[in-house]
């Protein structure tokens, strides 16, 4: 079930919270990608919480970060961004995740 958005479609409402949403001008299989790349990211910050690793957990929320980035969930605003630089923000953060 998708999560209802503002009116102006920036914002979703989770738990009466507000959550910056993801870029909708992102390209399908770009979505994809960054998505897996979230949920891989998400799992190592499981386990390196479990694990106690302090170096894997940085890594896994960096990667966190970086996949919420090019979804435009984190940074500069994708709606403040023209097409260019949304490209930019999203051909960079998989490159970046797929360097590992």
């Amino acid at each position: 079930m998708t999560p209802p958005r503002t009116p102006d479609g920036r914002w979703i409402v989770v738990d009466g919270r507000r959550w910056r949403a993801a870029d909708p001008d992102l390209p399908e299989d770009v979505r994809a990608a960054l998505l897996h790349h979230l949920g891989v990211a998400r799992s190592a910050v499981r386990a390196a919480k479990r694990s106690g690793d302090a170096d894997a957990l940085a890594e896994g929320r960096a990667a966190v970060g970086q996949a919420k980035r090019g979804l435009g969930e984190r940074g500069e605003p994708w709606w403040q961004q023209d097409p260019a630089q949304r490209r930019a923000r999203w051909t960079e953060a998989l490159r970046r995740l797929d360097q590992g």
